[in-house]
């Protein structure tokens, strides 16, 4: 062994000794990186900015005769993406540690989105529950299992606001609003870093910066062009709560921002970023973002990449832009030896706090492949969780839950369709895992109610569509039979039926990235085969799968009952049983509108008066802003959700009529359990500044309490108001407390709040 790699050596066990036994120890960190700093070439520090994705030969040959072995070994890579086999990961660590010039430890980064092996419900349908314990708890489980396999790096949350629904990646978001968007990122981030001392948590990475969710036409990737107030005021503030929580990575954004492309975007990244939110982790781009600049048309290569180095861009994911360029631009003069150990020191400290330098190895015990994968406990929670995301959106004359006897048809292209269950972004699920809706009915009704089965139709009936859904993913399930035949064999399971359960929606892969869509409904197919089975006379209950808001008027007047269970994951089939008999309660809230029309969209509940409103119950008139052929109105507005009960809602009581700057209002409602059935309510809050120096919003969530109650309970809720909750950013982007008076509204959902008013004194 070399003097050099001797001298590393000793520092890395000063570290385990010293910096590991005490992680929040800067002075020890500082002092091994400035020393393993002092011993780097102006390559290999080039080379800890560079992030690659594996070569398919390292899957099927030694590490060590792949392309990216010798880059290794050379010093060239800085940490891996999507390597998914455990043994080539911990083949990849050894070979940097032991026959690179320095041994310094790999990242190994993986999209871990809702869960790895263990599939919860797509984040849309996680942020229905309301429950950042719940959140927090899919993170968690999450981390184990990713880093029982080597992953230590997650690029989650994505944490982008969005109101249009034709966006695909609204399936990974929290929905519309900000201070709901923001408790959930700070959960998320606690459940994948917590403690980084130990081996089963891992790196979280805040994406995507900045404004992802607001593109023009609602076109992944497209123009984003808003003001500096709104960014304020909404966009900025769940990636800000994630920075706040400890998030150690954060991840630019493919889209331009006032003309720049986020990831050379110096005022985001630096001004916004650094100085103002105070983040002292590493940037990374994403996938191939520091190439697809000169795309936008502002340089080649080398110049794109000067400009994001500048701009504090520290890791370049799959582009090389840092590696191709950098050494080259260091000697024409057009950046300095300084930027680029800003950007390596940031990597190093990161993999220093994850431990790695103390032990290369810490997420490389196999054994835990046999402990710590698709456990009982994870799959219960992962069955829990999806019932408490799924929303009940209309249950006609309590049509559910339903009653475990007789004859139950189930019909529809998702009713067996294990991979579409698990949704987008699932990369370690494992097809066969899932317990499908079918199975999970005949395991629920076991000799008590016979459940009947047809497909009834395939996903669509546009080869087109179809083509190009099947080559993206492996969820589609088309079947060979015609759609009369399949449609004969639903009609005859239902005529047999004392209830119909369909079980229809959206593909997997019709949301998630690059899936933008222009209308919002079922596929005609679908809707052709409701429409047959209603001519029955039968009760129908539709269970809807998919990662976005749909379009659901027709469905909403024809049909008895509406469970939107998302795409709800590996435990999602008994969870819909359970829901369906009653076993457990449908605990979902909506985080987004669903529109009526995709004409509605973007639409979102915390607008903005206008000078010539619409009628607030949503009639049609001219000359207001509205429309002159539907309502403005959303189907359903956020915050929207039935229960197996009802409650009932008190009066708005306030603590004081007057709020002093700097302190304190109470305000209280109580809320009955008027039904038959214990439940769970969301109670929630929101404020309105109707009078301001600048328009602020007609509503703005800020708080909410989740409670259970028994049959004719009564719980008093009371949330406190504080200065913070009132202060906003005005249009020179100083934030101010206006005084004046504020309007306190407590319901169940946005557009169903009882309310008060206080006035804060000068």
């Amino acid at each position: 062994m070399n003097k050099l790699k001797s001298t590393l050596l000793s520092l890395v066990a000063a570290a385990a000794v010293a910096g590991c036994s005490d992680p929040g120890s800067d002075r020890e960190m500082d002092r091994f990186i400035d020393g393993l700093m002092k011993k780097m070439t102006v390559e290999e520090k080039i080379g800890q900015m560079n992030l690659i994705a594996i070569d398919g030969s390292v899957m099927t040959g030694p590490v060590t005769e792949s392309a990216t072995g010798e880059k290794i070994v050379s010093g060239e890579v800085g940490a891996l993406l999507n390597v998914m086999v455990p043994e080539k990961i911990r083949d990849l660590q050894e070979l940097v540690v032991t026959k690179s010039r320095l041994g310094i430890p790999l990242l190994f980064g993986m999209d871990v989105i809702h869960g790895y092996n263990t599939v919860f419900p797509m984040p849309i349908g996680l942020s229905a529950t309301w429950n950042m314990a719940s959140v927090e708890e899919v993170a968690r489980i999450s981390a184990v299992e990713a880093t029982a396999q080597g992953v230590n790096w997650t690029f989650s949350p994505m944490v982008d606001l969005s109101y249009d629904a034709r966006w695909g990646r609204v399936a990974e978001g929290a929905g519309e609003d900000p201070y709901l968007a923001s408790e959930i990122a700070r959960a998320y981030v606690r459940g994948y870093q917590g403690d980084l001392s130990r081996n089963d948590n891992l790196l979280a990475c805040v994406k995507h910066f900045a404004l992802y969710g607001a593109p023009e036409a609602g076109r992944d990737y497209n123009l984003v062009d808003m003001g500096r107030m709104r960014m304020y005021n909404e966009y900025f503030l769940p990636y800000k709560a994630a920075v706040e929580e400890g998030a150690a990575t954060v991840m630019s954004a493919f889209n331009e921002v006032e003309g720049v492309p986020a990831a050379a975007n110096k005022w985001l990244l630096d001004d916004v970023l650094r100085k103002q939110w105070g983040f002292d982790g590493f940037v990374v781009s994403d996938w191939d973002a520091v190439r697809e600049i000169t795309v936008h048309g502002i340089g080649d290569l080398q110049e794109v990449s000067v400009r994001a180095l500048d701009a504090g861009l520290d890791m370049d994911m799959a582009s090389q832009g840092f590696a191709k360029t950098a050494l080259e631009s260091l000697g024409e003069g057009r950046i300095t030896e300084k930027q680029i150990d800003r950007a390596c020191r940031r990597v190093l400290e990161a993999k220093y706090k994850l431990g790695l330098f103390a032990d290369p190895y810490k997420y490389n015990d196999l054994k835990r492949l046999e402990t710590d994968i698709l456990t009982p406990e994870h799959r219960a929670a992962a069955r829990r969780i999806a019932a408490e995301s799924f929303v009940l959106l209309k249950n006609r004359e309590n049509t559910l839950p339903l009653a475990r006897k007789g004859v139950v048809a189930v019909v529809g292209p998702f009713a067996d369709n294990r991979p579409n269950q698990l949704g987008s972004w699932a990369f370690g699920g494992d097809i066969e895992a899932p317990t499908t809706v079918l199975e999970g009915l005949r395991e629920a009704t076991k000799g008590r109610a016979e459940v009947v089965y047809a497909m009834g139709c395939n996903i669509t009936d546009d080869p087109e569509y179809e083509r190009v859904l099947a080559s993206w993913g492996r969820a589609l399930a088309r079947d060979k039979r015609s759609d009369a035949e399949l449609m004969r064999e639903a009609l005859a399971a239902a005529r047999r039926a004392d209830v119909v359960v369909a079980v229809m929606g959206e593909a997997a892969e019709m949301s998630g990235e690059g899936a933008s869509r222009t209308e919002l409904g079922m596929p005609a197919v679908q809707q052709r085969l409701l429409g047959e089975l209603k001519k029955l006379g039968k009760p129908i209950v539709l269970v809807l799968f998919s990662g976005r808001p749909m379009t659901l008027v027709e469905e909403n007047d024809k049909y008895d009952a509406i469970l939107y269970a998302w795409f709800p994951g590996t435990e999602g089939g008994p969870a819909v049983a359970d829901v369906l008999f009653g076993d457990a309660e449908p605990g979902g809230r909506l985080t987004m509108s669903f529109p009526r029309s995709v004409g509605q969209v973007p639409i979102h509940y915390n607008g903005r008066q206008t000078g010539r409103p619409a009628p607030a119950d949503g009639s049609i008139t001219r000359y207001v802003s509205g429309y002159v052929d539907e309502s403005h109105l959303p189907l359903y507005p956020f915050g929207y959700g039935l229960t197996y009960t009802t409650f009932e809602y008190g009066d708005v009581i306030l603590g004081s009529a007057e709020m002093s700057p700097g302190g304190t209002i109470e305000a209280s409602v109580e809320v009955t359990n008027t039904g038959s059935r214990p439940g769970t309510e969301v109670v929630q809050l929101y404020l309105r500044d109707p009078v301001a120096s600048v328009t602020r919003p007609l509503k703005e969530l800020k708080g909410f309490e989740k409670i259970r109650l028994e049959p004719g309970e009564t719980k008093t809720v009371t949330f406190t108001i504080d200065s913070g909750m009132l202060e906003y950013y005005d249009n020179s982007l100083e934030r101010v407390l206006e005084p004046g008076a504020f309007d306190v509204m407590i319901g169940p959902n946005s557009a169903e709040t009882k309310s008060a008013t206080f006035t804060l004194l000068k």
